[in-house]
Parts: structure tokens; C-alpha cells; sequence
């Protein structure tokens, strides 16, 4: 069916315009009067009921083209009530004036709809009908009521449009991922969108500091306040970066304030939105840092070729000068053990034979251990699978005089394989080894002990042990100890913690410890209190 003309069936006046459109169209379709007059009656018939009886009535008259040959007139009545069965004796009436009446009540919805049949089709063509459609839309009111009906009906179909279009922007602005707000000249929130609202979880009545500090950082809070009165006494936009508190943390946001114009161009209030930017911004700061660091490492491998260069050569230099000096040196001692052969043990004394000969072998102790300092480099060395059972026996039996003679306790357990240098850790051993023996004032015990630990398996008395999987070897002493106030000197060259009359040594050996411990990717802690003795703890990786 085409729709000519629609009629809501409120009052008694709708019931003269259901009778006179239907007039009208029967008219405009070529119907005989008699025919007019017995349609239009049948319709007005059952518009008063729906007028008398009826709920949300709706009267809708049109064309339906069965075929070329075969057109009728409708009216079609939809009610939300039963009609019929209000007023059956309309429904009889309208039946006798129009023979074709159809009748269906379902859902609490009923539907009454009366046909004629179009004498000559032939003349109602798509044009004349759309014409028939087009004259009910520009026709003249019938009545002031009708003219009033006419625009209050046009109003409700525009009011329908804004409410709908109203209803799309809305939920346009609550499902895109930008924070809206309209502010006035007064700072009063009048509107926020739903993304708003649920991402400050606060309410936001007023664009004010004491408001905008629940969420925005304190550090951007003064410049967007004074941002926003320029804005506001100058009528102008602004655009900046603040950062929106979300879950404990700060988003970086884009934030615009742009005035609200009217139609007219005039406005008093302005709409500010809020883009988060975090990722570009993270991106950003993250290529600056990165061209920051390739700048920083730039420097660090040029100081480190540098360093690589001098070390070198400071390599060279204490070889070399370590060399030579020891020639001179053993021929000043031969010449003093000579000179010294025939001598009375007053000459020698007058003379300070015994203290010029042992200042000449301290000198070259410490020759030798500059010499062994230097030459302790992994740089060119591949470490190799080392058994330090092996290592702690070679050691104990270097040490065999001076463990005799100080009758020395030595307790130790199974030690691990692992990957380094042989010579190296030799080194290390003994000069720890001989460390424990030397600084002592009772009979010395050292124990040396091995674990394995890993990050879920570090119980030791170091809280300072590293975090990984490591062979941990520990050389404990009875010794003299020393006190915490020295933990940060003893790896240092030349650091002596007791006069030389007291104990001997040059300060090197534990300077020389350290250096092999970081040669094997190590670590070298120690925990000592004075009178207790020394506990030192070596960290040798361990593969997994």
C-alpha cells in the first residue's frame, strides 16, 4: 500500500478530517458520490469508536495496486484496544455501508481495515498517486484547528529528528575514547561525557583547581588554570600536555579548550576535550633516550678504547719496569751477601748489613708482586674446566712449612669443577690461604668449604651475595680480624691494615684476589670482626 495521509484520532475534530480526507480521495480516484459518501461514512464509523474507545489511534488512508487492473482505496485503523468488542454495532453499521471490512485484534493491538475498489485504474498511475500524496502534504487547512494540528504535527516530527539526533551525538560522545566537558564563563561543568565521568571516577561539577587537583598532576595544575583564564578573557583556544591520574599513575593527555560558538556566532561557554597521548608520548621519550644513549655510548667506547690503550701500556711498563728493576736488585744482593762473608757480626751490625739485605728482599717481594699484579689479564685467555680439589692441594703443599710451623688446623670439604684459569686461581687460593695463616696470634684454623646456591637457594651469612647461580667457596680463619670501618680498603694496591713489624706483605695480594675474581666474572665479598677472625666468600658463575 501507498501511504496518501496519515490522521491521529484524538478528538472530534480529527473525526471531521478523517471524513472529509476520505471524501477527498475517493473524489481524486474517480469514485461516484454515492460511493464517497458510503466509504467515508464506513470510515468515520469506526474513527469514532477508536475516538470514543480506543487508545494511541491511528488512522492511515492509501492506495494499494493489487494489479494494472485492479486498485482500491484502503483505510487502515490501528488501536491498542479491542474495538469490536466495544462497539460491535459500528463495526455492523460499517460493514453494510463498505462491503470489504477486515477485522484482527492480537497482542493487544487491533487492526480494522475497510477497501474500495477504484473504478478505473487505468487512469490512477505511480504519478497520480504520488500527486494524491503531495496534495495532502501542501493543502490548505481545513480549519484553524487544522492548521494548528498540522504544525503541531510537524513540530513532533522535528522534535522526533533532534531527539534522535540528539541521542546519536550523545552516544557518539560516550563511546569515543576522548574526554569531553562544556564549561561556562563561570567555571560550571555543564555537561562530561560518559568517558569523562568514568575515567576521573569522581564527580566534576567545577573547572577549578581545588576539582582539577583530584586527577591531574601537581605540576601541571597552575599552568592549566592560567591557560584557562587567558582563554576565557581573551575568547580564544588553547592547546597543551597535562598528565590525567589513572589507577595510581599519570597518562599524558592532549588537552583543548575551544569556544562553544552559536549559530549567531556568539558563545559563553566552551568545550575542552582530553586526548590520551601516553604511547606517542612514551615512543617519543623513549627515541630521545635512545639517541641520548647511543651519544653516551659513542663517549663510553671511545673513553674505553682509550683506557684499553693506556692500561696496555701501563701493562708494559710495570712488566718491563718490574724486569729490570729486579736485575740490579739481585746483583746489589749478591754484592751484599759477598761483602758480607767476612765480616764480624759487630761490622755487620755497624754497617746495617742485616737491614740494608732486608730491605732489599722487601723490595723485591714487591717487585714480584707489581709483576704478578700486571700480568693477571683475561683478556686473551680462554677459561677451561679447572678441578680446585686439585688447586687447594698444590696450594696446601706450597704452604707446608709455614703450616708446620705454626701447627695449623686445615679442615676441608669436597670442592666443585669449574670453568677458569688454572694459574689464576691458584693465586687466589694461596694468598688467601696464606692470609688466614699469617694474621694470627693463636694456633691457626682455616676452613674451606663449597655450596652451590641459586636465586631460590641463598641461605648464607653474606647478605651481600650476588643473585644467580654460583659454586660459593668460603676460607674462614680464626685470625686477628679487622674492623668494618676498613671493608673499603683492603682490595685496594698497597693497603696495609698492620705496621710491616707486625705482620709482612706488600698490600697487593688481596688487590690481586679481586683482580682474578672479576677476571672469572666473579665475585669476592667478606665478612671479618676484630678478634674473631675473616670469613672471605668467592662467587665462581655457574653454568645451568
Amino acid at each position: 500500500m501507498t501511504e496518501i495521509v496519515k490522521i491521529n484520532l484524538d478528538n472530534e475534530m480529527d473525526l471531521i478530517l478523517a471524513h472529509k480526507r476520505s471524501m477527498k480521495i475517493a473524489e481524486m480516484c474517480g469514485m461516484p458520490s454515492s460511493a464517497q459518501t458510503r466509504f467515508s461514512t464506513a470510515v468515520s464509523e469506526i474513527a469514532r469508536c477508536c475516538i470514543a474507545n480506543g487508545k494511541d489511534s491511528m488512522l492511515t488512508l492509501g492506495i494499494n495496486v493489487i494489479k494494472n487492473t485492479h486498485k482500491e482505496i484502503v483505510a487502515v485503523l490501528n488501536d491498542a484496544v479491542d474495538l469490536k468488542k466495544c462497539n460491535p454495532e459500528a463495526f455492523n453499521y460499517a460493514a453494510k455501508l463498505s462491503g470489504n471490512i477486515e477485522y484482527s485484534f492480537a497482542q493487544n493491538y487491533s487492526i480494522t481495515q475497510l477497501s474500495q475498489k477504484v473504478p478505473s485504474p487505468g487512469l490512477l498511475s505511480e504519478t497520480k498517486i504520488k500527486s494524491l500524496a503531495d496534495y495532502f502534504v501542501y493543502e490548505p487547512p481545513l480549519s484553524p484547528y487544522d492548521e494548528i494540528r498540522k504544525k503541531n504535527i510537524e513540530l513532533i516530527a522535528l522534535s522526533e529528528k533532534l531527539g534522535e539526533s540528539e541521542n546519536r551525538y550523545r552516544q557518539l560522545a560516550n563511546t569515543i575514547p576522548v574526554l569531553i566537558c562544556i564549561v561556562n564563563e563561570r567555571n560550571n561543568v555543564l555537561l562530561a561525557n560518559d568517558s569523562f565521568k568514568k575515567y576521573v571516577e569522581k564527580t566534576f561539577t567545577f573547572f577549578d583547581k581545588r576539582e582539577l587537583s583530584a586527577f591531574i598532576h601537581p605540576d601541571d595544575i597552575d599552568g592549566i588554570i592560567d591557560n584557562w583564564n587567558k582563554t576565557k578573557k581573551n575568547k580564544s583556544e588553547f592547546s597543551g600536555e597535562i598528565r590525567i591520574k589513572k589507577d595510581d599513575t599519570y597518562i599524558w593527555h592532549i588537552i583543548s579548550i575551544i569556544p562553544n560558538k552559536t549559530e549567531d556566532g556568539t558563545f559563553n561557554s566552551w568545550i575542552i576535550n582530553l586526548v590520551d597521548i601516553n604511547a606517542q608520548k612514551t615512543v617519543s621519550e623513549t627515541l630521545k633516550n635512545n639517541s641520548e644513549l647511543k651519544s653516551i655510548q659513542r663517549e663510553l667506547e671511545n673513553a674505553n678504547s682509550k683506557l684499553v690503550f693506556k692500561n696496555k701500556e701501563l701493562q708494559q711498563f710495570a712488566y718491563i719496569a718490574s724486569h729490570d728493576l729486579q736485575e740490579p736488585l739481585r746483583k746489589i744482593m749478591i754484592m751484599l751477601s759477598r761483602a758480607g762473608e767476612h765480616l764480624t757480626e759487630e761490622q755487620r751490625k755497624n754497617y746495617y748489613f742485616d737491614k740494608i739485605t732486608s730491605a732489599a728482599g722487601r723490595m723485591s717481594a714487591l717487585i714480584s708482586d707489581v709483576l704478578n699484579y700486571s700480568r693477571v689479564d683475561n683478556n686473551v685467555q680462554v677459561l677451561s674446566k679447572v678441578d680446585l680439589n686439585e688447586i687447594l692441594n698444590e696450594t696446601l703443599n706450597d704452604l707446608s712449612l709455614i703450616i708446620e710451623e705454626k701447627d695449623a688446623v686445615i679442615n676441608t670439604s669436597p670442592l666443585p669443577v669449574v670453568d677458569g684459569l688454572n694459574t689464576q686461581l691458584r693465586q687466589l687460593f694461596f694468598n688467601l690461604i696464606n692470609n688466614a695463616l699469617k694474621f694470627t696470634t693463636i694456633q691457626p684454623t682455616v676452613t674451606i668449604f663449597a655450596t652451590v646456591i641459586s636465586p631460590t637457594n641463598a641461605k648464607v651469612t653474606d647478605k651481600f651475595h650476588p643473585v644467580g647461580h654460583y659454586d660459593m667457596i668460603t676460607i674462614s680463619d680464626n685470625g686477628i680480624g679487622m674492623d668494618s670501618q676498613y671493608s673499603g680498603r683492603i682490595f685496594d694496591m698497597f693497603q696495609r691494615l698492620h705496621e710491616r713489624d707486625q705482620y709482612g706483605g706488600n698490600g697487593i695480594g688481596l688487590a690481586l684476589c679481586k683482580r682474578i675474581i672479576e677476571n672469572h666474572n666473579g665475585v669476592l665479598n667478606f665478612t671479618s670482626k676484630p678478634g674473631e677472625g675473616t670469613t672471605f666468600y668467592i662467587y665462581l658463575p655457574k653454568k645451568v
